[in-house]
C-alpha cells in the first residue's frame, strides 16, 4: 500500500460511527477536519464509501438551510466553513444545485469595511478591498479570503467580480520579500513576518493568475521554509501548493525531497508523547503525499457553468423587543449579582527574586505556593496551566519560558494533582503545535508525559457573558478550560501597546477558540481589549496566576520589545493584584491600565496597594522602569518628591 493509503486507513480508522471527523479525540465532527478528509478519501471512494457518506451527512447537519455552513453546536456568526464545504462539494461531485446555492451563499458573505486607521499602524494596504471573514460583521482575512477565492474558482466562478477582489487583496497584502501574515503587512512601522500556512492557501488561491513578482517570492519563501522546516502541517501545505508552480525555478526539484520529509515528519509526530492523533494532519498527509496521482487543489479551467449565481440578500437577524427586554433583565440581574460581591479586605502577592531559567524554579514556586494552598488546594484535581505561547522568535523573549512551565508541573505533581494538561490557543499562529516544538515547550512536555490542547480546536463551549462590556451576550470557552478544577494563568512580564502591560489577565485571550473567532482574534479588539479581557476572567476567572518575570519585555509588545532582566517570578490567586503589582515592577501606574480599572470596579479584584498584602520581595527592592518607550510615558507611576 502506498504511503497516501496507509494513511487514508488510518484516516477512516478515525471516522466517528455519527460520521464526521474531529480535530482530536473525544471531539464530535468539525467542519474543517471531515472536509479535508472526505478530500483525502476522494481518491477511493469506493473503498470508503461509509466513511465517505458519514462525512457528508455530519456536513449536511451544519447547513444553515441559506447555502452557509457554521458548526451546530460552534458560534453562529462563525460561517468561515462555509468555503471548505463549496469545495468539497465540487470535488465529490454534489448536486449542482445544492453547489449553486453554496456558492451564492459564499458570494454573499463580505468582510467588514475597514475605516481609515488614524494612527497609521496599518498604512500599505488598499483598505478599500473587501474579501471574507471568519465570522459575520467582522473584517477581511487572508485564510477566509484565500479559501472563498479558491472554492468559487473550483466551481467556475473565478470571473465574478467578488473573486476578482479578493485575489487582488491577497496580492495586494503580500510580502515583497515573499510570503504572507494573517491580514496586515505592516504593524507599527514593522513589516509582519510571513507565515507558511496562510502562504501556502494564498498560492493556492492564485495559481492560475499571472506571475506577479509577490507571487514569485511567495514560491521561493515556501519552498526554503519547507525544505529546511520538520512541521507536518508546514510540510503538507507547501507540498500541495507548490505542486501547481512547477513552472517556477526550483519546484520541480524540491517536490521529490518535501516527500521525504514529510514520512520523517509524521514518524516523528507519531512518536511525540503530548499530542494525540489529529485527522485534519492524517487528511494533509494523505492529499499531500498522493500529488503525483492527484492534487483536489489544482484548478480546472474547463469547470466553467452557464448558469449565473443567484446571490442571496444577507439579511442580519433582527433582535425582537422581547428578546431585547430579556437580554437587559439579564444583563441587570448579572450586574446586580455582581455588585453584591463582596471581596476579602486584602489580597495576598508573592513576588520571588529569581535572576536565572536553570535555578531550582520548582523550589522556588513550592515556596510560593505555601501562601496560597488553602485557598487554591491542587491535591486530586485537574489542573489546566495556561502558558503565553504567541509567536516564535529565536532572538525575542515573547513567550513564557519552557522552565517556568516545568517547574509549575513540578509542583502540581509534588501536589498530588490528579492531572495536569498545558492548553494554549495563540491568536497569532494558528499551526500551535510547531510553536510548542520550536519554543521548547514541547521538549518540557515530553519530558514530563504531559499533554498538550490546542485550545484553537477544542470543543467549544457557550457560557453566559458574566462582564458585559462586550455587549455579547455570551462567550465560547473551550472545554478544556471549562471543565478544569484549577486554571493557572502563566503569563510573561511584558509591556504592550495597546494594552499597556499584557499579564495574567490579557493571556486569556488565548482560552478562546479560533474556530469561533478567527486568527487573530480580532473581534475582540475591535469590541475594545479592555472589554474582552474582563468579560473573559469574570465568565472564567483563573484560580491561580504565575508571572514569568525572570525576564521580562518592554517596548511595542506582545511580539516587538526588548528584554529587560527584572528577575522575579510573581504568584497569586487575585489576578487583578497580581497583574497591578507586576505594572508597579515595571513602574507603570496600574491605576492607568483601563482593564484592571474596570475589573476593580467589577469585583473581580483589588487594584489600589493598600488592598494588596506583598509577600517575599517588595516592590521597591524588584522595580525598574519598563516605560522607557515614549509611547507609555503617560502610564508611568509619578515618582515621590
Amino acid at each position: 500500500m502506498s504511503d497516501a493509503g496507509v494513511n487514508r486507513e488510518q484516516l477512516a480508522a478515525q471516522a466517528l460511527p455519527e460520521g464526521g471527523w474531529g480535530y482530536a479525540p473525544g471531539h464530535a465532527a468539525h467542519l474543517e477536519p471531515t472536509c479535508m478528509a472526505l478530500l483525502a478519501l476522494a481518491a477511493e471512494p469506493e473503498r470508503y464509501r461509509a466513511a465517505i457518506d458519514g462525512g457528508q451527512a455530519a456536513l449536511q447537519k451544519c447547513g444553515a438551510g441559506d447555502g452557509t455552513y457554521r458548526l451546530e453546536r460552534g458560534r453562529p456568526e462563525a460561517v468561515w466553513p462555509t468555503s471548505l464545504v463549496l469545495f468539497v462539494q465540487a470535488a465529490l461531485g454534489t448536486d449542482r444545485a445544492e453547489i449553486k446555492q453554496t456558492a451564492g451563499a459564499l458570494i454573499g458573505l463580505r468582510g467588514r469595511q475597514m475605516e481609515a486607521d488614524k494612527d497609521q499602524e496599518i498604512h500599505d494596504i488598499d483598505l478599500k478591498l473587501i474579501g471574507w471573514s471568519w465570522a459575520e460583521g467582522t473584517f477581511s482575512w487572508v485564510e477566509p479570503t484565500a479559501w472563498a477565492c479558491l472554492a468559487l474558482q473550483r466551481v467556475g466562478h473565478g470571473d465574478h467580480e467578488r473573486v476578482q477582489e479578493g485575489l487582488k487583496l491577497l496580492l495586494d497584502r503580500a510580502l515583497d520579500e515573499g510570503g504572507i501574515n494573517y491580514g496586515n503587512r505592516r504593524i507599527l512601522g514593522r513589516i509582519l513576518e510571513p507565515i507558511p500556512g496562510p502562504t501556502a492557501l494564498m498560492l493556492l488561491a492564485l495559481q492560475n493568475q499571472p506571475r506577479h513578482p509577490r507571487i514569485t517570492a511567495a514560491v521561493h519563501y515556501l519552498g526554503q521554509q519547507a525544505l529546511n522546516g520538520e512541521d507536518l502541517e508546514h510540510l503538507c501545505w507547501a507540498k500541495l501548493a507548490l505542486e501547481g508552480y512547477r513552472d517556477c525555478a526550483g519546484v520541480v526539484d524540491w517536490l521529490p525531497l518535501l516527500d521525504e520529509r514529510i514520512r520523517a515528519s509524521r514518524q516523528a509526530r507519531a512518536e511525540t508523547n503530548y499530542v494525540s492523533p489529529n485527522p485534519l494532519r492524517t487528511a494533509l498527509t494523505a492529499l499531500a503525499l498522493d500529488t503525483a496521482t492527484r492534487n483536489p487543489f489544482r484548478l480546472d479551467d474547463a469547470n466553467k457553468p452557464a448558469e449565473i449565481l443567484t446571490v442571496p440578500k444577507r439579511v442580519v437577524r433582527s433582535v425582537s423587543f422581547a428578546e431585547r427586554l430579556k437580554g437587559m433583565v439579564k444583563g441587570i440581574g448579572i450586574n446586580a449579582v455582581g455588585q453584591m460581591k463582596q471581596n476579602e479586605p486584602q489580597s495576598c502577592v508573592h513576588v520571588a527574586p529569581v535572576t536565572d531559567y536553570n535555578a531550582n524554579l520548582a523550589d522556588v514556586v513550592q515556596r510560593q505556593y505555601e501562601n496560597f494552598r488553602a485557598k487554591v488546594p491542587l491535591k486530586g484535581k485537574r489542573v489546566v496551566l495556561k502558558p503565553n505561547l504567541v509567536e516564535y522568535h529565536r532572538d525575542k523573549v515573547i513567550n513564557t519560558n519552557p522552565n517556568v512551565v516545568a517547574a509549575v508541573i513540578e509542583l502540581c505533581r509534588r501536589e498530588e494533582a490528579a492531572e495536569v494538561i498545558v492548553a494554549e490557543g495563540p491568536g497569532h499562529w494558528r499551526n500551535v503545535e510547531y510553536l510548542v516544538g520550536a519554543s521548547g515547550l514541547g521538549g518540557v512536555l515530553r519530558h514530563y508525559k504531559v499533554p498538550f490542547v490546542d485550545l484553537n480546536h477544542d470543543e467549544p463551549v457557550k457560557r453566559v457573558n458574566l462582564g458585559r462590556l462586550t455587549k455579547l451576550d455570551h462567550l465560547y470557552l473551550t472545554r478544556t478550560v471549562a471543565s478544569a478544577d484549577v486554571l493557572i494563568s502563566l503569563p510573561k512580564l511584558k509591556t504592550h501597546h495597546w494594552a499597556v502591560a499584557t499579564l495574567s489577565l490579557k493571556n486569556l485571550f488565548g482560552t478562546l477558540p479560533g474556530i469561533c473567532y478567527g486568527w487573530p482574534k480580532n473581534e475582540l479588539h475591535w469590541r475594545g481589549i479592555d472589554n474582552s479581557i474582563v468579560d473573559i476572567a469574570l465568565t472564567r476567572t483563573p484560580d491561580l496566576a504565575i508571572v514569568d518575570g525572570i525576564v521580562g519585555m518592554e517596548g511595542d509588545g506582545p511580539l516587538n520589545g526588548t528584554p529587560v532582566n527584572t528577575g522575579v517570578l510573581v504568584m497569586g490567586s487575585d489576578l487583578v493584584a497580581v497583574d497591578a503589582t507586576c505594572c508597579r515592577l515595571m513602574e507603570l501606574d496600574p491605576a492607568r491600565v483601563a482593564y484592571l480599572v474596570m475589573g476593580n470596579r467589577k469585583k473581580l479584584g483589588h487594584l489600589a496597594e493598600p488592598q494588596i498584602k506583598q509577600l517575599g520581595d517588595t516592590v521597591a527592592q524588584r522595580s525598574q522602569p519598563f516605560a522607557t518607550v515614549e509611547h507609555f510615558k503617560d502610564f508611568r507611576l509619578a515618582k515621590p518628591a
